[in-house]
């Protein structure tokens, strides 16, 4: 468990599970390793939840300075209790309508909500446990002292009511346990008008001596709850000012003993979620709930196993690995039931979840959930298909249509427990229909590129097409459709996806070595300011620098785009030397190496260009400066460089951590890199082992041997996830 006010971990070796793990300090420059004492621990152990809960402050490594009153969007997660993927995620709320509702800044706790993801949107059914004269503003000010957390758990001491507070947590119940100071005057909010999103209607009513229920309204969603404490409830005190505002109040009798309430959740009924709350949680007590979401926990993150890296590493490993499975959610409940898209009741032979966070998370995050959690990787994808068939198309998320991406590198990597030739098809209705959800997809057929206007004096948050990125984006789809189309032998399909995938080239500008946008005549967009970061004007959330070297189904061709590898060369060292502008402030794009930000998505996969100029060495650098500076950093060790995005940026780290990239998602193979770890042990479903193993501590790859043999090239197959095998790296 982490209190936070303790800024490092004891470096440990722990023995569980059957397995010995050493942890050693490195120097930075790769020296050789002492090796600590052996001590017991847990994966959990290293798991540290408030890590990207504290803020970017210092100008210099934001890249610029921030507009007062600016939160740069960094981290942007919740400490609390979930398990994996889970329909709950009961989480302090300390600021609605902010990123994930927890700011580590902040000194006043409102409540505990039942759900979160990190997008400004969730955390519902707040409850705060309150005692005395209570009265709105709802708040209480904590100290991070009395604070502290580890995966599927959370406590804090609420100082102004005086209440010592507990939380864990199964899939669809939260479990909650208060410790009043004062027996005399217990009572329990529930500040059901507040989310982090606008509310439009709730209710509360209650239905035995210890029994309440009701629901609250946000956007799309009817999120259900029944709940029941240990001792009997004197008052319900409702305070409804019109369906959006108003609270309620439990008055509970007094008594010595420690309150407990639990609650189910439900987005179907009341009567789902006291059945949850039956099935999950029952009599049992918080020490048993606790206990096995550290152990359902302890499952998951010793799938993959590291030796030899130092404390901050280990710490940062295990927690980014938690971090990348909380989202997407759960959403049917324990006998099957389901809201779909036309919100009507299902039941089906699947677990149904909210949408991935696409944009973001197919890059990495879903690779990493393929591979881990193949199961839930399954019902992901039968939901997906489920919601199209009711609409029609698969759906996405934000930007692109990168459902497409992440269907094919499931299925290609061998999980073929789903539909395809349906999902296939709702795919092809994404790629050519223009009422889909690929927008301007009639231009981008006719011409090969989407436009945007001619806009004078374009500014950051300029409103338009980001033609550029769609460009790029829809030609990386088409690609990844077409490995599907050739998979099930639909050559037609094939040729003209594959075809469109060539599109990245239209938006490449020769005279300037870079992607450019394109007015609606096909001319170049004038004047021309590479520097610049846009929300959506030729780019989305990005410059010109950090989109132009996306092409990770086509870097050969990319490179030769670029007039071949001694200019490509030239042109990649630019991006990660020339400086940036401070005056050029978006708020997601942010801590930067030269022009290359590692705060934002879209330029993720450039630091991995220089393989395909032969140096490897020149993209290690860059990946190694990424791994020791971007990540963990701040006066409490507590910050992210970038929002997390629902666990690409922790994903981003675990691969590179252990040594391999899926550069193209949608292909079956993996990039290597040099891992920061000694080796490197994936524990696979079916019984085998995968090892990566690095024998000196070189920080340039020179060979990479796959079973004993040396490999051509620097991509490894996924068949080493299906068969095991040991893969070494061979450094200087």
């Amino acid at each position: 468990m982490f209190q936070v006010s303790i800024n490092s971990l004891k470096k440990a070796v722990f023995l569980g599970v059957g397995i010995i793990f050493f942890v050693s300090c490195a120097n930075k420059e790769g020296g050789e390793k002492k090796e600590n004492q052996e001590n017991k621990a847990s994966y959990t152990s290293f798991v540290n939840p408030f890590i990207g809960t504290a803020p970017l402050t210092d100008p210099d490594y934001i890249g610029y300075t921030p507009p007062e009153g600016w939160r740069v969007w960094a981290g942007l997660v919740f400490p609390g209790s979930s398990l994996p993927n889970a329909m709950v995620q009961l989480s302090p709320i300390t600021e609605y309508g902010s990123g994930a509702g927890y700011e580590y800044e902040d000194t006043e706790i409102l409540g505990f909500t039942h759900t979160n993801k990190g997008h400004w949107n969730l955390c519902n059914i707040p409850v705060l446990p309150v005692s005395g004269n209570v009265e709105a503003p709802f708040k209480s000010s904590f100290s991070k002292e009395k604070e502290s957390a580890s995966p599927g758990y959370y406590e804090v001491y609420l100082d102004d009511y005086e209440v010592n507070v507990r939380l864990t947590s199964t899939l669809r119940a939260g479990m909650h346990e208060y410790s009043y100071d004062n027996n005399m005057d217990r009572k329990i909010l529930f500040d059901l008008a507040k989310a982090n999103n606008g509310v439009s209607d709730w209710e509360i009513e209650q239905e035995g001596e210890n029994i309440i229920s009701g629901f609250q309204r946000v956007g799309g969603d009817k999120v259900h709850f029944y709940a029941e404490t240990n001792v009997n409830i004197k008052e319900l005190n409702v305070k409804k000012m019109g369906e959006r505002d108003g609270y309620a109040i439990l008055k509970l009798q007094d008594g010595d003993e420690l309150v407990s309430l639990k609650i189910g959740l439900s987005y179907v009924s009341v009567e789902n979620a006291a059945e949850n709350l039956k099935k999950e949680i029952g009599n049992a007590d918080f020490e048993s709930i606790k206990e096995n979401a550290n152990k359902t926990w302890e499952k998951l993150l010793s799938t993959i196993e590291v030796s030899g890296g130092n404390e901050k590493q280990n710490e940062l490993f295990y927690s980014s690995f938690y971090r990348s499975f909380l989202w997407p959610a759960l959403r049917s409940d324990a006998n099957g039931e389901f809201k779909d898209v036309k919100g009507e009741i299902q039941k089906k032979d699947f677990n149904y979840y909210t949408n991935p966070s696409f944009w973001d998370t197919y890059r990495n995050k879903l690779v990493l959930l393929s591979l881990v959690s193949p199961e839930v990787t399954t019902d992901v994808i039968k939901s997906l298909i489920d919601k199209g068939e009711n609409t029609g198309f698969i759906p996405t998320f934000f930007h692109g249509d990168h459902g497409a991406a992440f269907v094919a590198g499931t299925y290609l990597r061998g999980n073929t427990n789903f539909d395809v030739e349906k999902v296939y098809d709702l795919l092809l209705n994404n790629a050519y229909k223009k009422e889909g959800p690929r927008h301007y997809i009639e231009e981008y057929m006719e011409k090969g590129f989407i436009s945007d206007p001619d806009v004078k004096d374009p500014k950051v948050e300029t409103k338009a097409r980001a033609g550029v990125s769609k460009t790029l984006e829809y030609a990386y789809d088409d690609y990844s459709l077409a490995q599907l189309a050739k998979e099930l032998e639909d050559e037609k399909k094939y040729k003209d996806l594959m075809n469109r995938s060539k599109n990245y080239k239209n938006v490449f500008d020769t005279s300037t070595n870079f992607m450019r946008g394109r007015l609606e005549n096909g001319d170049w967009i004038s004047p021309f300011d590479t520097e610049h970061p846009y929300y959506e004007y030729m780019y989305r959330e990005a410059n010109a620098w950090q989109v132009s070297f996306f092409a990770p189904h086509d870097m050969p061709e990319l490179v030769k785009l670029y007039g071949g590898k001694d200019k490509f060369e030239e042109k990649l060292d630019s991006l990660f030397t020339v400086p940036w502008n401070p005056d050029h402030i978006a708020r997601n794009v942010a801590s930067f190496i030269g022009q290359y930000s590692h705060g934002n998505q879209p330029d993720h996969e450039a630091a991995f260009s220089y393989y395909f100029v032969d140096k490897p060495e020149k993209s290690q650098e860059i990946i190694d400066e990424i791994l020791e500076d971007f990540y963990g950093i701040g006066e409490d060790g507590l910050a992210l460089s970038g929002m997390d995005d629902a666990g690409e940026m922790s994903s981003w780290y675990v691969f590179l951590a252990m040594g391999i990239y899926p550069l193209s998602p949608a292909d079956p193979e993996y990039l290597v890199t040099v891992p920061i770890f000694d080796e490197v042990k994936w524990n696979l479903p079916n019984g085998k082992a995968l090892t990566i193993a690095k024998p000196n501590s070189g920080r340039n790859l020179k060979e990479i041997r796959v079973n004993g043999e040396e490999s051509e090239g620097y991509f490894i197959s996924h068949d080493l996830f299906k068969n095991g095998g040991e893969v070494e790296l061979i450094t200087e």
